[in-house]
């Protein structure tokens, strides 16, 4: 049973300019809600309410466009008809409107508007269908760009950890110089290139931040993980014995492959074996880390890249000296590091 409408407008690129008098009109007749204020148009629209303090108050991103969803539906029911303005256009990686649609409670009505891409691929002189380009996500780019080849335009790089990881996707020497689109149809709008090395400390992102990449060079380091990802995946779905497996059940063989890596390192050490036999264990206990964090994604609790982005940032936080050292401050010297490294542990523990 339909309760309320709720018509979708969009802020456009950058510039008051690219809003049509249809949002316009929106403002002007129904009570209207803006996303964000982070966006140079909604700077005209500073008196309607925005939900940017869900995300503070949110500990991801899903909370708060599901949270954003969920007050638009009950403002919709208690008005009738509502506004809701989105930066860009409605129908370009704008996920509220995704989880809207799904609504059954509401009529859902899109104004379609400018996206950043009518500007991208006018400052990039490309025809995105002609030169076949494929769009991905900047916090998904390992897992969206396997397999392709380019050109890719990269959205969603709004901060240099999205960018380091970006950049540690593909080997630095072949990967191809980059274009940077920053804030396109804005007064401060940027397009620069880049050189691959530079691409998570030559420049600052933000939340209009893209890549443009002409060519995906066709080996990368991280294809082999990708490949080994999709197996494990592919084990739980169609082996009975890996399928019916759980963290319990895998303890003998994570403490077995461990001691396993242990007893091939001595070896070596020794002469005893060569180094392939620490690659072959070493290769076993990844195994036995990719099909624990299966098993944890099939049950909703996390996967890998929550696995590798929480030691990313463990070690990060932990290494200072190498992150957030001042150049100009002597590095400390190894007694140091260790006392460094413990009081930051204690801290992190005391957290949790």
């Amino acid at each position: 049973m339909i309760l309320a409408q709720i018509v979708v407008g969009g802020l456009g690129p950058g510039s008051i300019d690219f809003v049509s008098t249809a949002v316009h009109n929106l403002v002007e007749t129904y009570p209207t809600y803006l996303r964000t204020r982070q966006h140079p148009s909604a700077e005209v629209f500073n008196h309607l309410e925005s939900f940017d303090d869900l995300y503070d108050s949110s500990d991801s991103i899903t909370e708060v466009y599901s949270a954003i969803v969920d007050r638009l539906v009950s403002e919709a029911v208690e008005h009738g008809t509502i506004a809701y303005l989105v930066p860009g256009s409605p129908l370009v990686a704008e996920h509220t409107v995704e989880l809207l649609r799904r609504r059954t409670e509401i009529k859902l009505e899109i104004l379609p508007g400018i996206s950043f891409l009518d500007l991208a691929w006018d400052r990039l002189n490309v025809d995105p269908v002609e030169s076949r380009v494929t769009i991905v996500d900047g916090q998904q780019f390992e897992s969206e760009i396997a397999h392709l080849t380019g050109p890719v335009l990269v959205a969603q790089c709004d901060d240099q950890f999205v960018l380091s990881d970006i950049k540690l996707s593909l080997d630095a020497d072949d990967a191809p110089m980059v274009t940077v689109l920053q804030r396109l149809g804005s007064t401060s709008e940027a397009v620069f290139e880049i050189e691959w090395a530079e691409l998570d400390r030559g420049f600052d992102p933000d939340h209009l931040t893209s890549l443009w990449i002409p060519q995906i060079p066709k080996f990368r380091p991280g294809d082999a993980m990708t490949e080994l990802h999709e197996l494990v995946r592919r084990l739980r779905a169609e082996c009975p014995w890996d399928r019916e497996q759980t963290h319990s059940s895998l303890i003998p063989y994570l403490i077995e492959e461990t001691t396993e890596v242990v007893e091939a390192i001595e070896q070596m050490n020794d002469g005893d074996r060569p180094i392939d036999g620490l690659i072959e264990e070493l290769g076993d206990l990844l195994f036995q880390v990719m099909i624990h964090s299966a098993v944890a994604e099939e049950n909703g609790l996390f996967d890998l890249t929550d696995v590798a982005n929480g030691i990313r940032d463990k070690m990060i936080r932990r290494h200072p000296h190498v992150f957030d050292r001042d150049p100009r401050t002597p590095m400390p010297n190894r007694e140091q590091l260790i006392a460094q490294w413990a009081a930051i542990k204690a801290t992190e523990q005391n957290k949790g």
